[in-house]
């Protein structure tokens, strides 16, 4: 079965399009870039499937990601679709830890995702920026500071607690 015939067959849940497609990338069966390629074709909709199903592997095996894969969450980070920017933050916490010193670029577009008025949005977005500042890299001088004016801002309790969790593990 190919990418495009996963996303016509009606049949198949999204979810299901989602496990297929993560399994096929943990398994070598479709690059990273292939999945990406076909992404941009998409429908918005169907890009944040194929986001999704990164997401859906680099949470079982970070190591299927590669720069251009970080490159690609970080623009689809300016995203309008709400989802497309929730899975791409989930992307970049899931495989944050094997590019440290790459993540000067990503910074800035998750600090703009976190005052996004979506809930889900700005928890995928803490999420990502509390793996970032548990690197304790030197870009945490800059960014602590605005990661704890969000956490005190927050008024969503399980946005907050990503933030705070993440603050304490590192002080």
């Amino acid at each position: 079965m190919t990418l495009e015939q996963v996303f016509n067959d009606k049949s198949v849940k999204a979810k299901g399009k989602v496990s297929m497609i993560g399994e096929w990338l943990l398994n070598g069966e479709l690059p990273a870039e292939e999945l990406m390629a076909c992404a941009e074709k998409q429908k918005a909709s169907d890009k944040a499937t194929c986001i999704e199903a990164m997401e859906y592997a680099t949470r079982k095996d970070a190591s299927v990601a590669d720069e251009a894969l970080l490159s690609y969450v970080t623009l689809a980070l300016r995203s309008e679709e709400p989802r497309i920017k929730w899975e791409s933050a989930k992307v970049i916490g899931n495989i944050a830890k094997h590019f440290p010193d790459q993540l000067h670029e990503t910074i800035p577009g998750l600090l703009n995702n976190a005052s996004n008025p979506g809930t889900v949005v700005r928890w995928a977005t803490a999420y990502a920026l509390a793996e970032i500042i548990k690197l304790k890299k030197k870009y945490n001088e800059k960014l602590l500071p605005q990661i704890e004016q969000l956490a005190e801002k927050e008024e969503d309790g399980g946005v907050k607690k990503k933030y705070t969790d993440a603050l304490k593990k590192i002080k």
